[in-house]
């Protein structure tokens, strides 16, 4: 896109502000800015003077003199932006670029800029927060942020639910960041909004922490529920936690085989709360491994090495899930035997076989080299060409810091 397709050239060819920039992205208001002071850009257009500033009729300004001040306001004259500022309260379009000038590199406009900012109320800054957030990452970008922090601290709720679904995640973050600062949501809610706040894992721990922490004993539908049922590894891990907090200690049973080991960490403690080893129970559960195939992990997690031949015995079951998890759990054992660990690189299932090079990988020394080799070989699976690839280069290190060679 050439210069003139921005939204300083349509400024310039007459479109009215609110259409030459796209309000919807932030990026386009320092993109303008930008390119005003390009020295091609502006050598080959007239941009407005402080004569011209000054002949505009006062009052509320023209489409066409709104665009003149625009571009004004991002004159690579600092005086010329300075003078501009005057007429941004004749035109609420023109805010963007206020917010703007308040990380002005100069200190007057930059000053006179804060000024006029600071007068306006906190219902036309929440608006404004896309941009607000992204100029924060300037130098001299902070003024702006604190000053929409404390309007949504102090301004009227639905200022703050306004923004909880904006389309920019850091404007979400920082609204629920003061929403739950405020306690403007119930825990149900953020039990809920955990719950369902996908890819976001700031917005789904910050809710998840917050549910919990005004949560009461019979709020276990309400707000541990939601949080059990939860995708998210780090959400699950509140609601094993929040079973404590409700009494359900035995509940906690369920999730000491979860797939994920922070939850089986959070299941373990709770667990233990009441009384309970956990260790028993993972052995328990390692007898039915085709119902509980993260056991193994867990198992490899608490366990000691009179668990070791279990273990080994679950590296051959028919689950792939059973299998990679009784590697892992051989791994935090410190039971990895090379020799035994090695033909699982020709697994069929891709996670066993990067469990077993994760394994295999600190002992790359011993492993023969031409064994390694072979899996290269095109007719491989790619999983196990990635993983002799990576075994080898390991073993490369190891050679170059003097380790000897396999056979």
């Amino acid at each position: 896109m050439s210069d003139d397709d921005g939204p300083a050239g349509r400024l310039r060819d007459g479109v009215p502000l609110r259409e030459a920039v796209g309000t919807a992205s932030p990026a386009d208001w320092g993109r303008l800015d930008a390119e005003v002071r390009i020295p091609a850009w502006r050598t080959a257009n007239r941009l407005p003077t402080r004569e011209e500033l000054r002949g505009l009729p006062a009052g509320p300004l023209s489409d066409a003199a709104e665009s003149r001040v625009a571009l004004a306001l991002c004159h690579p004259d600092g005086r010329v932006r300075e003078a501009a500022l005057g007429r941004v309260a004749d035109a609420p379009g023109l805010r963007p670029l206020l917010v703007v000038r308040c990380a002005d590199w100069v200190t007057p406009v930059r000053d006179r800029a804060r000024a006029l900012l600071g007068e306006t109320a906190g219902p036309l800054l929440a608006p404004l927060a896309p941009l607000i957030l992204l100029l924060s990452r300037r130098d001299r970008g902070g003024f702006a942020l604190r000053l929409l922090e404390g309007a949504l601290h102090q301004g009227a709720a639905q200022d703050v639910e306004a923004l909880l679904t904006d389309g920019d995640r850091a404007v979400r973050r920082l609204a629920y960041r003061i929403a739950v600062g405020r306690q403007l949501l119930t825990p149900a809610e953020l039990a809920r909004t955990a719950a369902a706040a996908s890819g976001d894992t700031s917005v789904q721990a910050l809710c998840a922490d917050a549910a919990l922490a005004g949560a009461g004993e019979d709020d276990y539908d309400a707000v541990v529920a939601p949080l059990l049922a939860c995708r998210s590894p780090q959400v699950r891990s509140a609601g094993v936690t929040g079973l404590r907090r409700t009494g359900r200690h035995r509940e906690a049973i369920a999730f000491l085989a979860d797939r994920s080991a922070l939850v089986r960490a959070c299941a373990r403690y709770v667990v233990r709360q009441r009384g309970t080893d956990p260790l028993p129970l993972y052995r328990s559960m390692c007898a039915d491994p085709t119902r509980y195939p993260a056991a193994a992990a867990g198992l490899g997690e608490c366990g000691s090495r009179a668990d070791v031949d279990t273990l080994w015995h679950l590296t051959a079951h028919q689950l792939p899930a059973v299998r990679a998890h009784a590697v892992s759990a051989l791994c935090a054992l410190d039971a990895v035997r090379p020799d035994r660990l090695r033909p699982l690189l020709v697994d069929p299932s891709a996670a066993v076989v990067r469990a077993a090079a994760r394994a295999l990988r600190p002992h790359a020394a011993t492993l023969d080299t031409d064994l390694l080799r072979a899996g290269l070989a095109p007719d491989r699976a790619r999983p196990t060409r990635i993983a002799a690839r990576r075994l080898l280069e390991a073993q490369e290190r190891a050679l170059a810091r003097g380790a000897r060679p396999g056979p």
